[in-house]
């Protein structure tokens, strides 16, 4: 039986990611995958804004995948691996801190891992309003790019010409035999991301000894909080809460996520920021037999988790109004 293609879909904190992976889980391809998401965090969201699909999803949480989780992995396709046939590829989507390197060491080097899949594409997502600081600041988001050979550049509707013009040059210039893709909120091609059959363990070999065994280490000063609150919020509050948040201290955080239980309605509320950048929605209803739990994540640089505690809490919603 032919190996199985995997599709690792990465990028940098809030760049658009799982809305790449609802792109492809949500078109008409009449294929089935198993998809793997991973989350640098305690409390596991992504997985539950993925769009309803009948994939099965394997959530890996608390670490990232190139490292604390690893074995996690391995033990995950190893189980995926005594069932093919029951699916067509694997999608990975790895945390926003994720080293491509280490990633592609488990399907070249895991013998196992390798008999049973074939890493069909590195797929990088470039968030192209924060891609020049980002990479500047963190060897992950330089790394992301440097192992990918599609990149898709998101987000290209709030950058002008020039500026995109200098991020695909810098892009160029950290790997240049990648594939740029420009995109608004990730409306790539189908045809562009599945059965690309361009990773070339020979290429990243020889240019990035990363491959070769040496030492891989995140940048320590990224952290991230997990919050959870049973109460039901306020959502003015809330929305007073996060704008706040971010436009005082959005420059440290690299990305927030939730889905909260608000008052006067079963909806979850769901939040995605990205430094100062804040999107809501209205998500599906929590389930009659459905603990209405608020969940929330921030990732960034000198987090107070005793105030964002504190300010989340502040968002109660009072007495009657639940």
């Amino acid at each position: 039986m032919p190996s199985i293609p995997v599709t690792v879909l990465t990028g940098f904190l809030g760049a658009g990611k799982t809305t790449l992976l609802n792109r492809v889980l949500s078109e008409n391809h009449g294929r089935r995958f198993a998809v793997i998401v991973n989350e640098f965090g305690e409390i596991g969201i992504d997985n539950e804004l993925i769009v309803s699909s009948d994939e099965e999803i394997h959530l890996m949480n608390n670490g990232c995948v190139c490292c604390s989780v690893r074995g996690d992995l391995i033990r995950v396709l190893g189980g995926l691996a005594r069932r093919l046939g029951a699916f067509d590829g694997v999608l990975l989507e790895t945390t926003g801190l994720a080293d491509p390197a280490a990633i592609i060491q488990t399907f070249a080097m895991d013998e196992d891992t390798g008999e049973a899949f074939a890493l069909d594409s590195v797929t990088t997502v470039v968030d192209a309003v924060h891609f020049p600081r980002h990479v500047a600041e963190n060897r992950q988001a330089l790394e992301q790019a440097v192992y990918a050979d599609l990149v898709v550049l998101n987000k290209t509707d709030l950058v002008d010409a020039d500026e995109l013009a200098g991020i695909e040059a810098t892009i160029r210039r950290l790997n240049d035999t990648a594939e740029i893709v420009r995109a608004v909120r990730c409306d790539v091609p189908i045809d562009k991301l599945l059965d690309r059959k361009a990773f070339d363990i020979g290429r990243l070999l020889f240019g990035h000894p990363a491959l070769a065994g040496q030492a891989h280490e995140h940048d320590h000063g990224i952290a991230s909080v997990s919050l959870a609150i049973d109460a039901p919020l306020d959502p003015e509050k809330l929305g007073e809460f996060l704008s706040g948040l971010l436009r005082e201290r959005g420059q440290d955080i690299y990305r927030c996520k939730g889905i909260m239980a608000v008052a006067g309605t079963t909806q979850r509320f769901i939040f995605q920021g990205v430094h100062m950048y804040l999107e809501t929605a209205w998500g599906a209803p929590f389930k009659p037999d459905e603990a209405r739990t608020s969940r929330a994540v921030f990732i960034g640089r000198g987090l107070d988790r005793q105030a964002l505690e504190k300010g989340l809490a502040a968002c109660a919603a009072k007495e009657g109004n639940a």
